[in-house]
């Protein structure tokens, strides 16, 4: 179901609405009751800012900003509060509401949209009864506010359906997202947004020698792909591409080094989350034509079990052509970034960053509150990230790359090998893949925020979508 972000000159008191305000706003502006505007005045004397008057025909909602936080904090604040007051229109079945906007700040008012807008998304595509009450019910946001831009409101609207685009594609199961079909969405996506597509088959993949990839392919009677997305603008500000590498396993089984399936392997059709973000975050550029040269980089398939899978103690050789030690099929996913992060070489690009669901190591440091980060680049460069973090509330956390962590995976056959020790694996994974790059480079692992096993707020439960807001916040503004 699409959501539709509008703005509108005047509201209609008689529908329900949702009132932004401040501790400063005067409510008898807006027809309340005497009686109402001491309920209000009690409220928020208690602290308590998000909360509805029953006017039994009318339902209105109050959403008070406080000043007492950082910026990026009210503004996650006001996502979250959105998502609290999604819950009660979605109980009235509310296809459409107003928002009326008493406040000044743009941003803290577009933040209250977009967590209302993302508490819209609901995976319902396989149920066979009863769907119409289990999907959810609004469809129309409509905001007053003289200060909104239509530029404003377009921007977020693409972003929202791009994060749709990438929740539904996390979502969907192994038998109906082979690697093929993944290849074929981001097709649908090229041309719906304006970026350019070209798609490797197997037969290409094999003579460029991705020796990663084809490992990991091997034990699948599906073929790999390997998508590259292009947005260049001809008002591009940077000569030298953006680079976005994802991680495509529609399906991670393990391989021989088998998952257990309890919170493992049974939500492993999330293991494609990264090359989600980065199609995605492509699809919103290019809607959105933000005049910035960005290109795409997808390798995938599935790890799959079978007699010519791949196996433990097995040696690669890369599209680098440097030589790997498989000790752990498990660890599949460095193996087919390494192979794309040596590719993005002929792009001679000014940055690359490649997302994962690459480690437990990284869910079990940070939990699902943040993405661990980590490369070699300006420290500018992982400035900017973090504070596109902070501003998206998708946070990222910077993990240390010292020397001595490349001790852990040398091998005593081959070049290096694809795992380290018992400690340090979210490190060790992003060593490895830095044999691979020559360039400014960032590596996200996403493993802990990917997939919400339960719902808490406008992440919704399922596939999350992270990455798609992160890097089209980080890359609109890089080069400003």
């Amino acid at each position: 179901m699409k959501i539709n972000i509008s703005k509108i000159e005047k509201a209609n008191n008689e529908n329900n609405f949702i009132l932004l305000c401040n501790q400063q706003t005067d409510f008898s502006k807006y027809s309340f009751s005497e009686k109402e505007i001491n309920y209000i005045q009690q409220k928020l004397s208690e602290k308590k800012y998000t909360f509805q008057i029953n006017r039994f025909s009318q339902q209105v909602y109050i959403q008070c900003n406080t000043s007492d936080k950082e910026t990026y904090k009210q503004n996650e604040a006001a996502r979250k509060a959105a998502h609290k007051i999604y819950g009660w229109l979605n109980e009235l079945k509310n296809q459409t509401i107003q928002i009326i906007a008493d406040i000044q700040n743009i941003d803290l008012i577009l933040a209250f949209a977009e967590g209302l807008a993302l508490s819209s998304y609901k995976f319902v595509k396989y149920f066979t009864k009863d769907v119409e009450n289990k999907q959810n019910y609004l469809v129309d946001i409509q905001i007053c506010s003289p200060n909104l831009l239509e530029t404003d409101l377009k921007e977020l609207n693409d972003l929202v359906e791009a994060v749709f685009y990438a929740r539904n594609m996390v979502n969907e199961p192994l038998s109906y997202l082979t690697a093929e079909k993944m290849a074929q969405e981001f097709q649908i996506m090229a041309t719906e947004s304006g970026f350019k597509i070209e798609v490797f088959d197997k037969a290409k993949i094999e003579s460029l020698k991705f020796g990663g990839l084809l490992a990991v392919n091997k034990g699948s009677e599906n073929p790999p792909t390997f998508s590259i997305l292009e947005w260049k603008p001809e008002n591009a500000k940077n000569e030298k591409p953006i680079v976005l590498v994802g991680k495509g396993l529609v399906f991670d089984s393990g391989g021989l080094s088998l998952k257990p399936t309890p919170n493992s392997m049974d939500y492993m059709k999330c293991d494609m989350s990264g090359a989600a973000a980065v199609a995605g975050a492509i699809y919103a550029l290019a809607k959105a034509k933000i005049p910035v040269y960005v290109v795409g980089l997808i390798p995938a398939t599935e790890n799959s079990i079978s007699a010519k899978a791949y196996v433990p103690g097995d040696v690669i050789k890369m599209h680098s052509g440097k030589t790997v030690e498989v000790l752990n099929t498990d660890a599949e996913g460095r193996l087919v970034l390494a192979d794309a992060l040596s590719y993005a070489k002929r792009y001679n690009p000014c940055l690359v960053l490649d997302i994962a669901t690459l480690t437990g190591s990284a869910a079990y440091s940070i939990g699902k509150e943040g993405t661990v980060i980590m490369g070699k680049t300006e420290e500018s460069d992982f400035e900017k990230l973090e504070k596109s973090g902070n501003e998206t509330y998708e946070r990222v956390v910077r993990f240390p790359f010292w020397d001595e962590y490349d001790e852990y995976i040398k091998s005593s056959i081959a070049d290096i090998k694809n795992i380290g020790g018992s400690s340090a694996g979210a490190i060790t994974a992003g060593k490895f893949l830095a044999h691979f790059v020559d360039y400014n480079w960032i590596h996200l692992d996403i493993a802990g925020p990917a997939f919400q096993h339960k719902e808490e707020s406008y992440w919704g439960i399922g596939g999350s979508g992270v990455g798609v807001r992160l890097f089209f916040n980080f890359i609109k503004k890089y080069f400003e």
